[in-house]
């Protein structure tokens, strides 16, 4: 997807209009919060908390690794 956006004056802040078929890609909508992070090609856009995902990924490695020991906590 290439989407031009033009930056527009919103009261003393700048801001930019995201289209439609964005916030559908997104799965977004008023009242969302995204999020901006770096990327090697400049900034990527989501709807994803980038720092959430992260503490998920390490949650899941853990559950993996302590596999035996969570099974025998659970009982």
């Amino acid at each position: 997807m290439n989407t031009s956006l033009k930056i527009t004056k919103i009261g003393n802040s700048a801001g930019i209009i995201l289209p439609k078929e964005v916030l559908a890609r997104l799965r977004a909508g008023v009242g969302d919060t995204l999020h901006l992070t770096e990327a090697p090609d400049g900034v990527r856009l989501t709807s994803a908390d980038p720092d959430f995902a992260a503490k998920m990924e390490l949650a899941e490695q853990i559950m993996r690794e302590d596999r035996d020991i969570l099974r025998v906590l659970a009982k």
